[in-house]
């Protein structure tokens, strides 16, 4: 590849200054809004002087996206019910690079919400994609002591609200597909088995379609909601999203969200169902495609 090029350096970085933008953000719209931005600025550059693209591409999608987090932490002020990160559509082997995995799963860029902009950018590009405090400093514009403070700060934040999940990828999914089962037909036993005593379910409608305002807690009532809404019409059809085993929910034909879930110790212990069909086109569009 030519160190002119602009068009290979782009290709070569374009899933990682994605992924940084999505574990910023939260969203996929707006992380393609910000790469869209940053392809716009890059083909103007200088390529040829610039010594280090990736360096480059990452700190210019870092401001970007920090831009974009401070206009939609004022959005979410204002949103209705649960806001849920916007799906993302994942490939099995997503799932074999755990950190990554991990740090695109929904409980994680939940825990990530909490942490304050430029906190988030640097735990994001330090402790997900190991970049160079150097680096780091040069895209969220402070001196280096003061980005590994910032690091630190922001390590001990997420540690204590992590989730622990305790089990393997195979145990993971068993229990998901155990899930789906029993939510599909209806088993009440089974699914009372799958659930956690203390699950907490969120559930994202952006006040466009039904869904529940404020997270419920507690297997019973979380069973009393499920058994509430589910139609007899109900389909799960099992996709990836988010880094592992996700469902997307069809009902007499027409798709109608997704969700994702943690388990831990053998049993679902957090449930996010995203109906907003706002952050569900381009997942829904994709899985069509995959179906093809």
């Amino acid at each position: 590849m030519s160190t002119s090029d602009p068009l290979g350096h782009w290709a070569r970085h374009r899933n990682l200054l994605f992924t940084v933008s999505y574990e910023m953000l939260g969203s996929a719209a707006d992380a393609e809004d910000v790469l869209q931005e940053v392809w716009l600025r890059w083909a103007d550059v200088a390529v040829e002087e610039v010594r280090e693209p990736r360096a480059y591409l990452v700190r210019m999608t870092t401001r970007l996206s920090l831009n974009r987090l401070r206009t939609l932490s004022r959005r979410r002020e204002d949103y209705v019910g649960t806001w849920l990160p916007e799906p993302v559509l994942t490939t099995p082997d997503v799932a074999q690079d755990v950190e990554l995995a991990d740090s695109v799963s929904t409980a994680m860029l939940l825990v990530l919400e909490t942490l304050p902009p430029t906190e988030r950018a640097v735990f994001v590009l330090r402790e997900v994609f190991d970049v160079p405090y150097a680096e780091i400093a040069e895209a969220v514009e402070k001196s280096e002591p003061a980005v590994r403070q910032i690091a630190s700060r922001a390590r001990a934040h997420v540690a204590e609200r992590r989730p622990r999940a305790s089990v393997t990828a195979a145990e993971r999914d068993a229990v998901i597909e155990r899930f789906r089962a029993a939510t599909e037909t209806g088993d009440l036993q089974s699914l009372m088995d799958v659930l956690a005593p203390d699950v907490v379910l969120m559930t994202d409608g952006g006040g466009k379609v039904q869904a529940a305002l404020n997270p419920i807690f507690g297997r019973d009532k979380v069973l009393r909601f499920l058994t509430a809404v589910t139609p007899e019409t109900l389909e799960l059809v099992p996709v990836w999203l988010n880094g592992s085993p996700a469902i997307q929910f069809v009902i007499a034909g027409h798709r109608d969200g997704v969700g994702t879930m943690l388990v831990e110790d053998g049993v679902v212990t957090r449930l996010f169902l995203v109906r907003n069909p706002d952050k569900l086109g381009s997942v829904l569009e994709e899985v069509d495609l995959a179906r093809q």
